[in-house]
């Protein structure tokens, strides 16, 4: 839906330049290429129908103010709507988990199989321990699946949550009940219940959940949904939220290939607000989910909130501060040093993470550039420099033709890629002299970043 939304959007823009004011008919253009975009991304045609309405309302209302032009104000409009449908009541769109309650707070999982109930039980428990500081127990209640039960004690287990143990002779309620009994007794702050899946919504499946909420009253209880799914979203959330008082939803899978109409739609469908959002398969790829940050990566105004956060998380502050004092104090730039610099830019997410969260105005200079080779570039770059002696790394101006070749051939590459990845060193080393006594300072002033910077002019 991002990248799709915003190139339509670019379009009609550029079509309106030139336009003084906002008129009925720039709007229906420019709603033509909003609903296109819409359907497109599988969202539910009632709610393309009521999102448009309501922005071709506000839209024609608008006055266009200061150097906005008409094409800018409507994209402002429609940032603001996308926002309030994916949002909750919460300020800033926010809806982070409730624990207003005396503890153990349940939270009950629920979604239909594969839609990655269990890994998001463990993402969630590894974000109250850390986040929120709480002690949290996991428990299956799915005894239908194979190895379901082992799989939450596996993820669990790297989550750094406690998992309480079942069976799949055992019946999903003696399950709930024994797993509450025990936090109550070893004073657990949260329950965390993953419910079994089907894989299509049935009435045994429904009785079942209904009976677990009405045992464990959990103050959450969480749909998860597979933001892959489109339009079957729908009536799955349908009929959820006849069965179960549902209070969040958390999308899961929105880094696939995802046209991610599920968004829109589920949030519109139940009513519950959007709690979480998968981002990668990683333990710690999920995150609270920001209606007003979403709306702006979905039209391509970027996430730099998000990106500040993840260099904030990824970055190793003691070792940034130790090269800085390397660099300063005139020691030598090695290959150390730019193998750190790597495993640094994977703990942020890697390119395609970073460039992700940047606004496409920043990006589109990148035109075509396929990330994944980029980022399979990088990983030899890191094959290569692991394949060096420690002397080497040290000494890079070591590196003759003999060591070379025995590096491509530890890394598995061309001696022609060990040659272009030394010249990629070179270039930073290079620049890492430039930075020493104040030359950070000329380099931006000769680029004019100062202005851009808010800096003294």
């Amino acid at each position: 839906m991002a990248s799709t939304l915003t190139d339509r959007l670019s379009r009609a823009v550029k079509t309106m330049r030139g336009q003084a004011r906002i008129t009925e008919s720039n709007v229906q253009d420019m709603l033509r290429e909003v609903r296109m975009a819409l359907l497109e991304a599988d969202v539910a045609l009632p709610v393309v129908r009521d999102f448009i309405a309501r922005v071709k309302d506000k839209a024609l209302g608008a006055e266009v103010v200061g150097s906005l032009s008409p094409g800018q104000a409507l994209v402002g409009i429609v940032n603001r709507e996308l926002a309030a449908t994916m949002g909750s009541n919460e300020i800033g769109g926010i809806a982070d988990i409730n624990l207003t309650v005396q503890p153990p707070a349940v939270i009950l999982m629920a979604g239909l199989q594969g839609a990655g109930k269990t890994t998001t039980t463990a993402k969630l428990a590894k974000h109250l321990i850390e986040k929120r500081k709480k002690k949290v127990l996991t428990v299956s209640a799915d005894v239908y699946r194979p190895a379901a039960i082992e799989q939450l004690k596996t993820v669990t287990k790297q989550a750094g949550a406690e998992w309480f143990p079942s069976s799949a002779t055992d019946k999903p309620i003696d399950i709930a009940r024994a797993a509450l009994d025990y936090a109550r007794k070893h004073y657990f702050d949260v329950l965390l219940v993953d419910t079994a899946g089907r894989l299509a919504i049935d009435e045994a499946l429904m009785q079942e959940i209904s009976a677990l909420h009405a045992e464990l009253k959990p103050i959450e209880t969480l749909f998860v949904v597979d933001a892959m799914q489109g339009q079957d979203a729908i009536n799955t959330a349908k009929a959820f939220k006849e069965a179960l008082p549902l209070t969040g939803i958390v999308l899961t899978k929105m880094d696939g290939d995802s046209r991610g109409g599920a968004a829109l739609s589920v949030r519109q469908v139940t009513g519950a607000p959007i709690k979480f959002a998968g981002t990668s398969e990683k333990i710690d790829g999920l995150e609270v989910f920001d209606a007003d940050r979403h709306a702006g990566r979905v039209l391509g105004m970027g996430d730099i909130v998000a990106l500040v956060e993840q260099v904030t998380q990824g970055v190793d502050m003691a070792a940034a501060q130790r090269l800085a004092d390397k660099v300063k104090s005139g020691d030598a730039f090695d290959l150390n040093d730019f193998l750190q610099q790597i495993s640094q830019m994977k703990k942020m997410g890697g390119l395609a993470g970073l460039m992700d969260k940047l606004p496409a105005q920043m990006t589109a200079k990148a035109g075509n550039v396929d990330m994944d080779k980029a980022e399979r570039d990088v990983r030899r770059m890191e094959g290569m420099i692991c394949s060096m002696t420690p002397l080497e790394r040290r000494k890079p101006d070591l590196l003759k033709a003999t060591r070379k070749r025995r590096i491509a051939a530890g890394a598995g590459v061309q001696v022609q890629e060990v040659n272009r990845m030394l010249n990629q060193f070179e270039q930073m080393r290079d620049m890492m002299k430039k930075m020493r006594g104040g030359g950070m300072m000329k380099m931006m002033k000769r680029m004019g970043g100062m202005k851009g910077m808010g800096g003294p002019r």
